[in-house]
């Protein structure tokens, strides 16, 4: 099978091309073909691949190219990690909503608008182009705003566009083993929301709900990230199990404030980082896997360290420092290709999932997966404090779609006030105004 990676210069590639190392099954990946706009920062991920690959006989096959195309054309499956802008327009996004006293992370509240409205006219011109040069492709989407960017993308490809997330699996490993679940697969996971936006609101073994039990016992909801960030009396409170990034709703003057006081934004750290790892990969004799697992090491340690810090959570746990987003691409990719069939978190259009929402909403729950691609499982309806939230956050994403089709500017500054964490329509103009002025990707708006 080929695989085209779009932003196959991007960092985490190396980190897909591990999980491919490991497959040596029948109906394996065996072409692998990174596209990227950068040449230089092809050629250093290239470098990465070939040495993982130095000790494995039967490696997947990788090229490299610049020409969009010629790396759709032929390929089985798609997976688009693109990053418009790259991380020099993610500091832009952090540096001018933090100007205005508001949260600029990539995919939550004023950054994750900015982020989709420069990205998501990029990613429907790749959809139409897969859907006219790989038509029996599936594309897997990386890309952030995930569920936003996978719900522009499906009005293309309907359900052959499927959004993953690691953050979903990560919370599911996390409470399952706070629990003693000797194997965390065999657990059904009650997760429902948006990508970035979601709740666990148990965890099934063997039929019994054993999520009663983690929020009956403030050790051990302490004794987990997600623990230490809401903290137990909230949790219980909630009586469930919030995504992370929902730090960002429920702590938003913390979180706000912290990341006005860092010394460096995170989007400006990646940037400083990465540099300096592709500048490194200029040196012909430079170990490229080893410099790539030094900067990983050092990137995965520091995620949402401001969140942490405001919080008073400390360090991240050993355990959670591993990723784990290529290995849901692999079990969905290989589920498609073999008909293996399996159990994953997902984003994929709605149907009649959530009834509060359209059946063409793309939303983040539960998915039987096979040949036929992700099917969204039944679940209870939200309670109403998170159907809000999720109706608040989705008619946001709509109104991006509609300014990315319209290049409408007043639906732009509607898009900005209409976010629960944008608390002022001048407030969403002044945003519209700052990220104009330092993103090239937003001259569409009119």
């Amino acid at each position: 099978m080929k695989l085209t990676i779009l932003g196959g210069g991007g960092f985490r590639v190396p980190l897909v091309y591990g999980a491919l190392l490991g497959d040596h099954a029948e109906g394996r990946v065996t072409q692998v073909v990174l596209h990227d706009l950068d040449a230089q920062r092809l050629s250093a991920v290239t470098r990465v691949l070939a040495e993982q690959a130095a000790d494995v006989p039967d490696a997947p096959e990788v090229a490299a190219t610049t020409d969009l195309d010629e790396a759709l054309r032929g390929a089985d499956f798609v997976f688009s990690a693109i990053r418009v802008g790259g991380l020099e327009g993610r500091a832009n996004d952090e540096r001018v909503a933090l100007a205005e006293g508001v949260l600029g992370q990539e995919t939550v509240g004023a950054g994750g608008i900015a982020y989709g409205l420069r990205t998501v006219p990029v990613a429907v011109d790749i959809a139409r182009r897969v859907a006219r040069l790989a038509p029996d492709a599936w594309v897997i989407n990386f890309t952030n705003p995930a569920g936003l960017v996978t719900e522009a993308m499906s009005r293309h490809l309907g359900d052959r566009v499927i959004g993953i997330c690691d953050s979903p699996v990560g919370l599911g490993r996390r409470i399952a083993r706070v629990l003693g679940v000797q194997n965390p697969a065999e657990a059904w996971i009650d997760y429902v929301g948006l990508n970035h936006l979601g709740w666990v609101r148990g965890l099934r073994v063997a039929g019994r709900d054993e999520l009663p039990r983690l929020l009956a016992d403030p050790g051990l909801l302490g004794s987990f990230e997600e623990g230490k960030l809401f903290g137990a009396d909230w949790l219980r409170s909630l009586g469930a199990i919030p995504n992370e990034y929902l730090h960002y709703y429920y702590f938003n003057r913390e979180a706000v404030r912290a990341y006005q006081e860092a010394e460096q934004t995170r989007g400006a750290f990646l940037r400083d980082q990465q540099a300096r790892f592709y500048a490194e990969m200029r040196n012909p004799d430079a170990s490229a896997l080893k410099a790539w697992d030094a900067t990983r090491a050092e990137r995965e340690a520091t995620y949402m360290a401001e969140n942490r810090e405001s919080a008073g959570a400390g360090e991240r746990d050993a355990d959670d420092l591993s990723g784990g987003y290529e290995k849901v691409a692999l079990a969905l990719m290989r589920a498609i290709a073999r008909d293996e069939r399996t159990t994953l978190i997902l984003n994929v259009r709605n149907r009649s999932t959530l009834s509060v929402l359209d059946s063409e909403a793309v939303i983040e729950v539960p998915c039987l997966v096979d040949a036929n691609g992700a099917h969204p499982v039944a679940v209870d309806p939200l309670p109403d404090h998170a159907t809000g939230l999720v109706c608040a956050v989705k008619a946001v994403e709509r109104e991006v779609l509609a300014t990315a089709d319209s290049g409408s500017r007043t639906t732009a500054v509607k898009a900005f006030a209409l976010h629960p964490l944008v608390d002022s329509v001048n407030v969403a103009r002044r945003l519209v105004d700052g990220y104009t002025a330092v993103h090239p990707g937003l001259s569409y708006l009119k």
